[in-house]
């Protein structure tokens, strides 16, 4: 049995460990909470996302610790998944792997090689400068993102479409293939290129699915101001296989933790050298369109004497995250221009709901 070391065991480094545990690895994953570290080891952790708990109680392979010394000594392969947060300017925040490498520094030189796999978002060119702090520690760096959804976070682990390899090393990414070859169980196209190639692929992958959200509800709002349904429309542009039908369906724009992040942050990249992502402002700038279209279609179509409902406000289904969500964005117009709104929602939706906007909406749980 190999060993696998994970530092930042949160909800996707955790799936993460679990998925590898599944597959046969010894794994080792470290957190800062001692609390969280002792539910996982006990096997007490509750989690909103789907098939954890039960793996959780399963798994024989899995250690949780708040030791980093412990942690790194367990494997010379080490993934990253910590929190890169989107800062107000709209890059990411890497402080907490900055804090990492600090760490690791103040543990000296390795005395075998170690492979630091970054899997958290990062902006392009960073992972390169991990590199050059850790390069004389005796470790590579490589970038190793997931493409995953919240709420289906096992499934999409299990089975991804593609698997994003920037390697610091051509052993590195050797070892990369063997793990996701061995874990996943579908045949996954595996894409081996530069940590900077790697960077940009990841957030160019997110941005092309805003794109198509985008001109999807763009090309809707022209049908449904022409009399017509979009979705027919939509479905019969989607036929062309140069196009396909994921993601260009009409509806809400696209919200969330990844898609609106990811967005600004390749615009960001892009003016730093000098080429404008002239897409990505679009996108965004269509996407808020869109949300004041469909306000002014509702006030048109309906009168304020009824209650409007609202069976779920998240960014998508199945999730408590309210994080940029467009079915939110809608409710909130809708409760200002003074229409009687009904969040219908899951307990902990409703409680950060009330925290960001108190009494403008009646609640009920569902």
């Amino acid at each position: 049995m190999k060993n696998i070391s994970i530092v930042g065991i949160g909800r996707l480094g955790l799936c993460f460990g679990l998925t590898l545990e599944k597959a046969g690895y010894n794994i080792v994953g470290c957190d800062i909470s001692q609390d969280y570290v002792d539910s996982i080891n006990n096997k007490t952790i509750k989690s909103p996302e789907s098939g954890v708990e039960e793996l959780v109680k399963s798994s024989k392979y899995l250690k949780a610790t708040t030791d980093l010394l412990e942690t790194i000594n367990h494997s010379n392969v080490v993934f990253v998944v910590v929190a890169t947060p989107s800062l107000p300017s709209g890059e990411y925040d890497h402080s907490q792997v900055d804090h990492l490498v600090t760490n690791l520094q103040k543990l000296g030189v390795q005395e075998s090689t170690k492979h630091f796999i970054i899997c958290c978002t990062t902006m392009p060119g960073y992972s390169d400068s991990v590199q050059e702090k850790l390069k004389d520690y005796n470790y590579t760096v490589s970038y190793n993102p997931e493409f995953i959804a919240q709420g289906t976070i096992l499934r999409d682990q299990a089975s991804p479409d593609m698997v994003l390899i920037g390697e610091g090393s051509k052993e590195a990414g050797d070892i990369l293939e063997e793990i996701y070859v061995k874990h996943t169980q579908n045949n996954p196209n595996i894409c081996r290129m530069s940590r900077t190639e790697a960077e940009i692929c990841k957030i160019s992958l997110n941005c092309f699915v805003t794109t198509k959200i985008s001109f999807a509800n763009m090309i809707g709002d022209m049908v449904v101001r022409s009399g017509g349904d979009p979705n027919v429309v939509l479905s019969a542009i989607g036929s062309d296989s140069r196009i396909g039908n994921k993601y260009l369906r009409y509806g809400y724009g696209y919200g969330g933790p990844c898609f609106p992040r990811d967005n600004r942050a390749l615009a960001i990249y892009a003016n730093k050298i000098n080429l404008p992502a002239d897409i990505s402002i679009a996108t965004d700038n269509i996407n808020n369109k869109h949300l004041d279209f469909q306000v002014a279609e509702f006030e048109k179509n309906n009168d304020k004497h009824k209650e409007i409902v609202f069976n779920t406000v998240t960014y998508k289904p199945n999730t408590t995250i309210i994080e940029e969500s467009q079915q939110l964005a809608f409710a909130v117009e809708l409760a200002r221009l003074g229409y009687d709104v009904k969040i219908k929602e899951h307990p902990e939706t409703i409680k950060k709901v009330k925290e960001k906007y108190y009494n403008l909406f009646t609640y009920e749980e569902g």
